[in-house]
């Protein structure tokens, strides 16, 4: 079932739920994504999901209940800001109930991107099976995850798919380490040795001839010949930032470049540096540089 598909079915099946933002047109493949506002309600539950959901409230109430019926037994918990649902691939939350209204971060993790973690954690096969259905959880890693991916579903930047992409392999990991049934993984040797200079050497000369295509982790990891979480640590303690944060960084410097010397409109500038629109070009330009690209143009006249 395709994401459209589940979002029109959550719709008719739960007329209090009204979708706010979604990541449909994003192009992200590791991580889907909806912000939806929740009234209140009472009846049956949403259906089996089949990737892995992960709810977080970001305007919840300290008043009102969320009850939650599985395999015949209720949870309930406030709707508090911060408070998080986990429900595993293939079960169902029978019944729903709730006397609030809150605003919530449905976050879906695939098959496949517990998969890419198979290297460094030696995974079991159906991970996302074996997560534990719960709601109340409070956990502040999942919670800043779901922030940062909402940010960028919101204002994507110009390594929107880089930053989803490693915030899913990261949500993937703590899932399976902290909210587990049973144990299923072994930790990996932590590394905070950075990159030797014969690997960055590659994997900088790879990203300036790259910038103006879609770059992954994945890529940037194979270059290196690394698993993805390796190279993660091993890039951010050679450079500094991360390796989504770098790109963004260089593909910034690349338009500034481009807007200086006349190269194209600024909305060819921001498809050229992988931003998804010239709106987003735009805020992300600001944000970095302090003003707009078109205001940066006429400084330099």
């Amino acid at each position: 079932m395709s994401i459209l598909q589940a979002q029109r079915r959550e719709d008719l099946k739960h007329p209090s739920s009204t979708l706010l933002k979604s990541s449909i047109d994003l192009g992200w493949s590791f991580l889907s994504a909806e912000l939806r506002t929740h009234r209140h309600y009472e009846g049956p539950g949403a259906a089996a999901p089949p990737d892995v959901h992960v709810g977080i409230v970001v305007r919840g109430s300290d008043e009102g209940l969320l009850a939650l019926k599985f395999a015949g037994s209720w949870q309930s918990a406030q709707p508090t800001t911060g408070s998080i649902r986990l429900g595993p691939v293939g079960r169902t939350c029978d019944e729903a109930h709730i006397s609030a209204n809150v605003e919530a971060l449905h976050l879906y993790v695939p098959t496949s991107t517990f998969a890419r973690l198979t290297d460094d954690y030696h995974l079991p096969p159906a991970p996302g099976r074996f997560i534990r259905q719960s709601c109340g959880v409070q956990d502040e890693l999942i919670n800043q995850i779901g922030l940062s991916v909402l940010s960028e579903m919101t204002s994507p930047t110009a390594a929107s798919r880089m930053l989803v992409e490693t915030s899913s392999l990261l949500l993937a990991a703590r899932l399976v380490h902290a909210h587990t049934e049973t144990e299923l993984i072994r930790l990996p040797i932590q590394s905070r040795h950075p990159l030797d200079d014969r690997r960055l050497r590659r994997v900088l000369a790879y990203i300036e001839d790259h910038l103006a295509e879609n770059i992954t982790v994945a890529d940037l990891a194979n270059v290196a010949c690394l698993s993805i979480f390796h190279f993660t640590r091993a890039f951010s303690a050679a450079m500094g930032v991360p390796p989504h944060r770098y790109v963004s960084q260089r593909r910034l410097e690349s338009a500034k470049v481009m807007i200086a010397t006349g190269r194209g409109s600024l909305r060819e500038i921001a498809l050229d540096c992988q931003f998804s629109s010239e709106t987003s070009f735009t805020r992300a330009f600001r944000r970095a540089i302090g003003m707009t690209p078109a205001a940066y143009r006429r400084t330099l006249r």
